[in-house]
């Protein structure tokens, strides 16, 4: 007689022998024989990119380059970095997360910058490989990995055509932009102190501080941007967002904001909490109208 134990277990093995794994993700070391300006040979000196790529069933062939936050001092890896890789490749979009040099590694300007400009030159230079358009290549930050971010739409180049490696000869301009509570001025009564110290030290010149306040440096060819903020965070206040969208605007650059009322910095996805939980659907429904999301 067979019990209903067994045939639960039955059940149980057929639909994991049916289910496809899902792939494991791919470290790369932006840098195999060394970074730029690299204190040493540690682990902390190997800025490294996870690819974390969808299901075939549903890759669209874009990709984002992931850019956690931590103040320019840490990295917060999980909330705002495997968790998002987790919600972009769960509608097609391959994730990448920089795991990217700061000051609680030894590191100021410019490693975190040339980390993200490699990162993008790096997909794009595989981007066959892992079924991924050249030209849908985006980054995405958090607080300080949102002033990454931004300073990635803001400052870049076509690449190398003269370089042996292939990756220099790519372009660093990331094709789209998400910014998430991002720390975006630099030398303003509303900067996030902590991230300006890190990245640029005690006294920084005033040249250094107003190329990288980033809403100044904004043009027609920085990429369409959404960003999110709360009205709520105290840590890096609205006004963040708020003067790069309206830089945007005056630029000719697509872009769509979206300030939540309530809601502290550092949510991630924000799952648990009232109307900010809604940032992931109306960033995916903008990714969609751009044609991001269709299939190629």
């Amino acid at each position: 007689m067979v019990s209903l134990r067994h045939i639960v277990l039955a059940l149980c093995v057929v639909s994991f022998a049916g289910s496809a794994p899902a792939a494991e993700p791919e470290v790369l070391l932006l840098w195999p024989e060394g970074a730029p300006g690299a204190l040493g040979e540690r682990p902390e000196d190997k800025p490294q990119i996870t690819v974390s790529v969808p299901d075939e069933k549903l890759a669209v062939g874009t990709a984002v380059v992931v850019c956690p936050g931590g103040g320019y001092g840490g990295l917060a890896m999980d909330h705002e970095g495997r968790q998002i890789a987790e919600w972009l490749n769960s509608f097609g979009v391959a994730a990448v997360i920089l795991e990217y040099r700061h000051r609680g590694k030894g590191y100021g300007h410019p490693a975190p910058l040339q980390d993200v400009q490699r990162a993008i030159r790096t997909v794009r230079a595989r981007a066959e490989h892992w079924g991924i358009a050249p030209d849908r290549i985006g980054v995405l930050g958090f607080s300080a990995g949102g002033h990454l971010a931004s300073t990635a739409a803001t400052h870049f180049d076509s690449g190398n055509a003269e370089a042996e490696n292939v990756v220099e000869r790519q372009s660093c301009r990331p094709d789209f932009a998400v910014l998430c509570y991002p720390v975006i001025a630099l030398g303003e009564p509303f900067t996030h102190q902590g991230s300006q110290r890190n990245l640029l030290g005690e006294n920084a010149d005033a040249r250094t501080i107003q190329s990288l306040s980033n809403e100044k440096q904004v043009t027609a060819q920085t990429p369409p941007t959404f960003l999110w903020h709360t009205t709520e965070d105290t840590a890096v206040p609205p006004e963040n967002s708020v003067m790069f969208y309206l830089a945007l605007r005056k630029a000719g650059v697509p872009a769509e904001l979206h300030i939540f009322e309530h809601g502290r910095h550092g949510l991630g996805l924000a799952k648990d909490v009232p109307a900010v939980s809604l940032w992931p659907k109306l960033c995916q429904d903008w990714l969609r109208g751009r044609g991001l999301l269709d299939r190629k």
